[in-house]
């Protein structure tokens, strides 16, 4: 017979409602009664409207724009369970904000996404689940359990023409420091890679120095973690398409599309842009070349393996 942790409730803050309801739905799970209202002065109130004392609780959070608000709720949500006597609090962040400044790379710079680990775990969170760190070291930044799952695989089930056409295809990584991310995928369909070297003359603007490897003539799927404004990504795809690039493609796990991002990617020479849900989209944003695939029943067979302690291991294999 299997162990159970508690009875499991699912909370979920305003950031992406839409996946939680998904996730819902996949556990058969109704989601759980909670109020999160903001004050006339910006201050968030969260009433949680169900007893939680001794359950499993989930909070669905990913900290996507407005990042300070979204944080904020969630930590709050914390602190109103912990206060509850809820079992454990469990904060499933599809999407973790403030990842990108996890280092210093010169004087007088914060590391924000230790700040951030720092505060979910004085709030009182039990472990944290989350998808695509921007680096996957930020695990080592918490003092308690995280599970950091990949979409790379549900990504790349969506190319599955190209397994059957390997020379007509190729994954590239839109730098150096994903290539790890493009061999994955690329290993999922058996495909080579390609490598774009740049460099960064400040944030969100890059410039296209070279290609390492061959894509002239192919059908190129570009693979990151996130679409931010949208600048690097489709100056890559526009260099390849010049250079002799076939179809080009781009497959990544986090949708941020800020500013001008999507008439960016209109304006590309882009012929698909594949996303997961682990941020919610606005429906002005859901044009035609955006493609997305749901990371719902994965996270939610996660948490229910975390809930029923069973071993989460087959979730993270590379079954290629």
């Amino acid at each position: 017979m299997t162990s159970t942790r508690g009875e499991m409730v699912i909370f979920s803050g305003n950031s992406n409602r839409e996946l939680a309801a998904s996730m819902c739905k996949s556990l058969n799970l109704e989601l759980g009664k909670a109020d999160i209202q903001t004050f006339k002065d910006g201050e968030i109130s969260v009433k949680i409207n169900q007893a939680v004392r001794g359950k499993d609780v989930y909070l669905i959070q990913p900290t996507s724009n407005p990042t300070n608000d979204n944080l904020m709720e969630v930590l709050i949500m914390i602190d109103a369970c912990k206060r509850a006597s809820a079992s454990h609090v469990n904060v499933v962040m599809p999407y973790y904000g403030y990842a990108r400044q996890d280092r210093k790379t010169r004087g007088r710079e914060p590391i924000t996404a230790k700040l951030v680990a720092n505060l979910i775990t004085v709030a009182g969170a039990d472990r944290v689940v989350t998808v695509d760190l921007h680096a996957g070291q930020i695990q080592g930044y918490f003092d308690i359990p995280v599970d950091h799952f990949t979409a790379v695989r549900l990504l790349s089930e969506y190319f599955t023409q190209a397994k059957n056409n390997v020379d007509e295809y190729v994954v590239v990584s839109p730098d150096l420091g994903g290539v790890t991310r493009a061999r994955n995928f690329a290993d999922y369909l058996k495909l080579p890679i390609a490598i774009i070297e740049k460099r960064r003359p400040k944030p969100n603007v890059s410039e296209v120095m070279s290609v390492i490897g061959d894509f002239k003539g192919k059908n190129c799927i570009l693979v990151d973690d996130m679409i931010d404004t949208a600048g690097t990504i489709t100056n890559a795809a526009n260099y390849l398409k010049e250079n002799g690039g076939n179809k080009i493609y781009i497959a990544t796990t986090h949708a941020v599309l800020s500013g001008d991002a999507i008439k960016k990617i209109e304006d590309s020479a882009v012929e698909e842009v594949v996303v997961t849900d682990t941020i919610y989209l606005e429906e002005k944003k859901r044009i035609n070349k955006i493609k997305r695939v749901s990371i719902a029943p994965l996270l939610a067979e996660a948490i229910r393996r975390i809930n029923t302690y069973e071993s989460i291991s087959g979730l993270f294999e590379d079954d290629k």
